[in-house]
């Protein structure tokens, strides 16, 4: 019996449900992989990593390490019995360097000791021969050497030379866009107990506990089958922990099958910081074509994107990039290309967006030159190119845009930040304020939800209903923080009727859901949701029947309604039922399955469908900058996001505000700094300075589009909020790029810099005065 997701009177979703481990987080009574009771002959590991960008390796001898107290064991590429390769797509990725080093800090071994201290001692004792080599180190210096480590990407649409040429203004810009280290709170961390029979079960910290195993299962030689993956939360991921995660498994189940003991590797911050992967950092150039009212009528821009030693993810993420260059924008003429720059750095990763907030930003920028040097309203120039409700536009990918929500959005929060008002107060204020100078600014968002590949749109899940009536929950999911769990038992609660207390949680595990997806590009709660929705609604149709058949009546009759099914006005609890359920010999139990629908793509052309929807938001940005210091500060944020029909609006909610810091942190403070040597030097929170309490808004207003369900067929209507949010804090550095452009003569676009430094801010007020002067 299928329960109507359209139409369902909702009890259980919808609520505001705390996250389940909140009381835990806040008391320190979660536990974490470090805090496991550790087995006895528990060995402590770490990695021994190259200390130089480039070189070849001649040799690596461990012998002294070896000798020093509690040492047990050390291992390198040569002592692998499988494949040292833990490429995620691509094949070419060695889990240790063998006959090359190509970044500072890539792993060349691992040593393992009775204790932590001994292990870190050990690992700097082990000394390594490597010939140095000049290492490639600038994005447009590998490019224009033809350093990459995949072919380009290129999407086009329509004649865009024929509408540059043909366009009243052109238009030619360049963006710098950094890169951003996921600084989770937990950093990398795995626990590896040998078996009997070469089993190995490992706890990893990680995203995507399939693509452990199975890289596990190759290191070692063996079969996936043998290796069992458990995840019951991580301090944070952030898409650090989806394919990156695998290093550190590998490492610790290669010296757990050296030693047959058990072996733990955590990485200090300094090496997790180091030795994996982060957002990328890319260069954007552009040339658009526009009329004299704004509207763009052909974009032509080039990413360079640093991929660093190995391609890991930066072809998918190189495709969103692309795929969200339009943004909210119609533009009939496109040529968007994507090269992945091979250098002599960490090999970057996914990061909370996968590459949509470098398009967005870059598109964002665009709009705000061509504003600015036409003389126009930012916002109006938007209005002008959004997509039309009802104009069956299409993306340059050739996916018609669903559920157009930009005008909604965008009026509503350009009404509730009251824009007109500080508007006027903030020019009144800059006219009269030569030092501390406001900005302004609002910007909308368009975000594709779905796996680029679509074979990963899929999930599963396991429920069993115990006899008592309580819930057993298991899905492909991992809970990073972000309340994933949560809301899955609130769509089972919701399912059968039951309060949330009935629905244990339990551990993600490779043995119970097998073959599932990362964790990843927002799609959690509609991958997993919808799986365990149809696990749970599989159960309660078999235990409908057998209620039809107790009361005598059809089935059609029975109604789960507050912990009880009823028949007219006779009902049992659904504890009774489960109990007769079982007596009846009727299966209580399900392995539910859910595979996106009407998602295509053509990873060659470009084109397709990629995603099953679009979200939609929109923010208004105040800031104040002082002009002597470069500082900057944010005074006033206004957020409006589209979730559908939320599952749980107090973590979405939650998820808004954590994301928008997040992306405040990338584009005004966090910075990565490598040396002339290839090493990266900000390894820490003393030198890598994230977003702090003081940073937040001082007046930050978030809400959720209400009476919006989602048009498609989402587990109850809800929509994606994981990533989304963090492109709205484009606004932030959209309004410092404000601030900066009234120390200048009006109709100069300010050269900017993200992140949004004392110091980057500083050399665009520089920039634009001088180029003020110029004019004069």
């Amino acid at each position: 019996m299928n329960v109507d997701i359209r139409s369902v009177q909702r009890s259980v979703v919808g609520r505001g449900l705390a996250h389940d481990s909140a009381a835990k987080h806040v008391s320190g009574e979660a536990s974490y992989i470090d805090d496991m009771a550790e087995l006895p002959g528990t060995l402590h590991a770490a990695l021994v990593v190259s200390p130089v960008a480039h070189g070849r390796l001649k040799g690596i001898d461990a012998s002294k390490a070896l000798a020093m107290p509690g040492v047990a064991a050390f291992v390198a590429a040569g002592d692998i019995p499988g494949a040292n390769d833990i490429g995620p797509i691509m094949s070419g990725e060695p889990l240790f360097a063998e006959e090359v080093v190509e970044y500072a800090g890539m792993p060349v071994g691992a040593i393992a000791a009775e204790t932590y201290e001994q292990a870190l001692r050990a690992s700097r004792a082990v000394a390594l021969d490597i010939e140095e080599l000049e290492p490639v180190l600038d994005i447009e210096a590998a490019h224009a050497a033809g350093s990459h480590v995949i072919d380009p990407q290129i999407l086009v649409e329509g004649d865009v030379d024929a509408a540059l040429a043909g366009a009243e203004r052109v238009l030619e810009g360049r963006l710098e866009i950094g890169g951003q280290d996921h600084f989770y709170l937990e950093t990398h961390i795995a626990y590896a107990i040998p078996g009997e029979d070469g089993d190995l079960t490992i706890h990893s910290s990680t995203q995507h506990p399939t693509e452990v195993q199975h890289h596990v299962a190759h290191v070692l030689g063996g079969l996936a089958n043998a290796v069992d993956v458990f995840t019951r939360r991580m301090g944070g991921g952030f898409g650090g922990k989806e394919s990156q995660a695998t290093i550190i498994a590998a490492a610790a189940a290669l010296l757990a099958r050296r030693t047959g003991r058990p072996v733990k590797l955590r990485l200090k911050r300094s090496v997790d910081m180091t030795a994996t992967g982060k957002r990328h950092d890319m260069v954007a150039k552009w040339k658009v074509g526009v009329d004299g009212n704004g509207r763009i009528r052909g974009l032509d821009i080039e990413y360079l994107a640093r991929a660093g030693n190995t391609p890991d993810l930066t072809g998918p993420v190189i495709t969103r990039t692309l795929t969200h260059s339009d943004n909210s924008y119609f533009i009939p003429a496109v040529r968007f290309a994507g090269h992945a720059c091979k250098t002599n750095t960490v090999s970057n990763t996914a990061f909370r967006g996968f590459g949509g907030p470098q398009g967005i930003i870059t598109i964002e920028a665009i709009i705000d030159q061509v504003a600015r040097e036409l003389r126009l309203d930012p916002n109006v120039v938007r209005a002008l190119n959004y997509y039309g409700p009802e104009t069956g536009e299409v993306t340059p990918y050739g996916q018609a845009v669903g559920q157009n929500r930009l005008v909604e959005v965008t009026e509503a929060v350009l009404a509730s930040a009251e824009w007109a008002r500080r508007r006027a107060e903030i020019d009144e204020h800059n006219a009269k304020n030569p030092v501390l100078r406001r900005g302004l600014a609002m910007m909308p968002v368009k975000f594709g939800i779905s796996f680029n590949l679509t074979s990963l749109n899929q999930a599963g899940a396991l429920v069993h209903v115990y006899q008592d009536g309580s819930v057993h929950l298991n899905h492909g999911g991992t809970e990073m923080g972000q309340g994933l769990f949560m809301k899955v038992a609130q769509v089972v609660a919701e399912v059968f009727q039951v309060d949330i207390d009935r629905i244990k949680i339990t551990a993600t595990a490779t043995g119970k859901v097998p073959n599932t997806s990362a964790t990843a590009a927002s799609t959690g709660s509609d991958l997993n949701g919808m799986a365990a929705y149809n696990a749970a609604t599989a159960i309660r149709g078999r235990m409908a029947k057998v209620a039809a058949e107790h009361f005598e009546v059809p089935v059609e009759e029975i109604v789960f309604r507050e912990g009880r099914v009823h028949a007219g006005n006779r009902s049992v609890s659904f504890g009774e039922l489960a109990k007769m359920t079982w007596a009846a010999r009727v299966q209580l139990s399900e392995a539910g399955y859910y595979a996106t629908p009407k998602i295509h793509w053509d990873g060659k052309t470009l084109k397709g469908r990629p995603f099953f929807y679009f979200t939609y938001g929109a923010a208004v940005a105040e800031v104040a900058v002082d002009t002597l210091t470069g500082e900057s500060r944010c005074l006033r944020a206004d957020l409006l996001q589209d979730c559908g029909a939320s599952l749980n609006p107090a973590i979405d909610l939650g998820q808004i505000e954590g994301a928008f810091v997040q992306g405040m942190g990338w584009l005004t403070c966090e910075e990565l700094w490598w040396d002339d040597r290839g090493r990266l030097r900000t390894v820490g929170p003393s030198t890598y300075k994230i977003p702090g309490s003081r940073d937040v808004p001082r007046e930050f207003n978030v809400s959720l589009l209400e009476n919006a369900p989602n048009t498609e067929e989402t587990v109850y209507r809800s929509k994606a909020v994981g990533e989304p949010p963090l492109m709205l804090a484009v606004s932030v550095w959209l309004a410092i790029r404000d601030a900066v452009a009234s120390c200048g003569a009006p109709g100069l676009s300010p050269q900017l810099k993200a992140p949004a430094t004392p110091e980057h801010v500083l050399e665009a007020i520089e920039d634009i005065r001088a180029r003020s002067g110029s004019l004069t």
